[in-house]
């Protein structure tokens, strides 16, 4: 398929999945490496979630983040030749790295909650893009990225608290009337891009023995001029750390309201950033 056709793709539908970016010896080497890491220490920023208790698979495996910061591998792997050519095709300009993640996802963890990460970057002008790697087979059964196909025209909408039963994360955001969230399988090497404001998340992992161990990126375009103070300093693909201004606390959101019996989008002023819901110090 033409990079044209896939361009064509990911504008109507807000992500784009490319099989195969990355070699399964690559995708094992990487695996090997964080897994060996895990097991081994903590690390700065290692994240549990919310409402965890002393059953939580996570406890073990807890999310390892700003790994760019501190890991040569994965920051080697977020800054890769392949990732930057398919994030400056789908945005037009080179992208800046803000944040590195390693999810381990052991049997018996929640899922995340459907979210839009601009909620949390706050990428001015313009909006962010994540990557995100599988490093093993992700499925229904292991839980396995969910999308929700054309969300990313819609604007910021307003956040309700999320089952945190079924997720590590206690913010969500409602599936729009017409629009229907879809699973996302993927083999290890296999990338799926997407825009900041398409709305995304995954179920629990409900198998008796498989991890869903991934590896995600999130960037914001060169010409941005602001992030969130979490995502300081940003970084370049060829390395070089750049400090932009930071982004402040809220702005408008949407919320759903009947119109002459069909569903919209009004657009409210106000809404108010919780950092303190994802354990982000800021």
């Amino acid at each position: 398929m033409s990079e044209e056709i896939l361009l064509d793709q990911y504008q109507k539908e807000g992500y784009l999945l490319a099989r195969g970016l990355f070699s399964p010896a690559e995708a094992a080497q990487h695996l090997e490496h964080f897994m060996q890491l895990r097991t081994s220490g903590t690390y700065p920023l290692d994240h549990l979630g919310v409402d965890t208790d002393k059953s939580d698979p996570i406890l073990k495996y807890p999310r390892m983040t700003h790994i760019q910061r501190w890991d040569p591998l994965g920051r080697q792997c977020l800054t890769d030749a392949r990732i930057a050519h398919w994030m400056t095709l789908l945005s037009g300009q080179a992208p800046l790295l803000v944040q590195g993640m390693v999810y381990f996802k052991p049997p018996g963890s929640r899922g995340q909650a459907l979210h839009q990460d601009q909620f949390y970057l706050k990428a001015q002008p313009g909006t962010c893009m994540a990557a995100w790697m599988a490093l093993e087979p992700a499925d229904e059964g292991n839980g396995c990225l969910q999308v929700v196909p054309g969300s990313h025209q819609l604007p910021m909408l307003c956040t309700q608290k999320a089952d945190t039963t079924l997720s590590f994360t206690d913010v969500g955001v409602p599936v729009p009337a017409g629009l229907e969230a879809v699973l996302v399988p993927m083999e290890p090497g296999d990338v799926i891009f997407f825009n900041g404001s398409l709305i995304h998340g995954s179920p629990p992992n409900t198998s008796a023995d498989r991890f869903r161990c991934a590896i995600t990126g999130h960037y914001i375009s060169a010409d941005a001029r602001q992030v969130a103070k979490y995502y300081q300093p940003a970084l370049s693909m060829d390395g070089r750390e750049l400090w932009l201004e930071i982004s402040e606390g809220g702005g408008p959101c949407g919320v759903w309201v009947d119109h002459q019996g069909q569903p919209v989008v009004e657009v409210r002023e106000g809404w108010a950033w919780r950092p303190e819901a994802q354990g982000i110090r800021v």
